[in-house]
């Protein structure tokens, strides 16, 4: 990642001059976007692709009233309220290091995880990234607490508690799920279809869990974002936007296990999975495509410089999530690489172009 130049540093400055989300309820993606960019060797991109996203974004919504240690239950899952979250996470990691409020706030979100179709926690995983890898320069401690904001303020549990005790691994539980009766609907209408769904509890509590090893547990949340990459791939053409966050959500929560007790990795597996799961149910295609015969050999470099071109932001993240598992299957010497990119040429030609 480039961590000299300033570019995202300056992206993010600017993007905290808008909110969250604009037209009702769409994410704003430039923060997650503008990071993907930056590491991937697109910086020079950055400020131009910016110009263009910026148009539809819309100004920070007032402020109603500050939230405190003593009333923010009460605020939980209130989207009116985002701005006084943003100012509340915004106290907290100048008062402490960012590490200790998001160990705090970890367990107390990560039931909130589906919340506007996973956005929030993919925000705070872009956001970890870049701490964890690229410095805690002030811009980017400032979009952690954006982020974790965000997701308080759009905290949304699943209408069915899941909790996975099964021997199933993530590639066999997704394929085994079932799909809504109605897939042509907004994300919270599909997942309110999800306790009536014939033995979708079952199969979503099917995954294997090993709570008692953290590091299985990572290893099992890493299986995850890869079946999750090659689900899309054949399957991703029931909604090309939406199963996007299928792969990008679980792999912001790997993203962010490094800045996380140990003790909290299973949970967040779990939490990860029913959320990919759940997504996955309501827009998941039921016939798989045939492979891409015309991607050709393509290198992670050239897939994602395709991708900037391209300039769609669910590209973009669905890209850097793929370049990351097609890097595990190369060096793992896996039989999946292949599969891994061509996913992201799949989102690609799914998803229009930004023109």
């Amino acid at each position: 990642m480039d961590t000299t130049s300033g570019t995202l540093d300056e992206a993010l400055e600017r993007l905290h001059t808008s909110g969250p989300e604009f037209q009702g309820l769409l994410a704003n993606h430039g923060p997650m976007a503008v990071e993907a960019l930056v590491r991937h060797g697109q910086a020079g991109s950055v400020h131009r692709w910016l110009d263009h996203y910026e148009t539809k974004l819309e100004d920070v919504p007032r402020a109603l009233e500050a939230v405190t240690g003593a009333n923010w239950r009460e605020a939980l899952g209130e989207p009116r309220r985002v701005t006084d979250w943003t100012a509340y996470f915004t106290r907290l990691v100048a008062e402490r290091p960012w590490r200790e409020v998001l160990a705090e706030w970890w367990p107390r979100l990560l039931p909130g995880i589906a919340g506007a179709a996973t956005h929030p926690v993919i925000r705070v995983g872009h956001a970890v990234r870049t701490l964890l890898e690229g410095g805690e320069e002030a811009p980017r401690v400032a979009e952690l607490a954006h982020a974790l904001g965000y997701w308080a303020a759009r905290h949304t549990t699943l209408p069915v508690s899941v909790n996975p005790t099964g021997t199933a691994s993530p590639g066999e539980a997704l394929a085994a799920l079932p799909h809504v009766p109605d897939q042509q609907v907004l994300p919270l209408d599909g997942l309110a279809q999800l306790p009536g769904t014939p033995g979708w509890l079952a199969t979503a509590e099917s995954l294997r869990v090993p709570y008692d090893d953290p590091d299985a547990a990572r290893a099992q949340l890493t299986a995850l974002v890869r079946a999750a990459v090659h689900h899309y791939l054949d399957h991703g053409h029931g909604n090309g936007v939406l199963m996007v966050h299928t792969a990008t959500a679980p792999n912001a929560v790997l993203r962010a296990l490094p800045a996380l007790p140990r003790e909290l990795w299973a949970a967040s597996l779990g939490a990860a999975w029913a959320a990919s799961a759940a997504i996955t149910s309501v827009y998941a295609a039921g016939e798989a495509l045939p492979p891409l015969e015309d991607a050709g050999p393509l290198t992670p470099e050239e897939v994602f410089e395709r991708s900037a071109a391209h300039g769609d932001e669910h590209v973009i993240k669905m890209t850097d999530t793929a370049v990351d598992v097609a890097a595990w299957d190369a060096g793992a010497d896996a039989d999946g690489d292949g599969r891994a990119l061509a996913a992201a040429v799949r989102a690609q030609r799914l998803i229009p172009a930004v023109s």
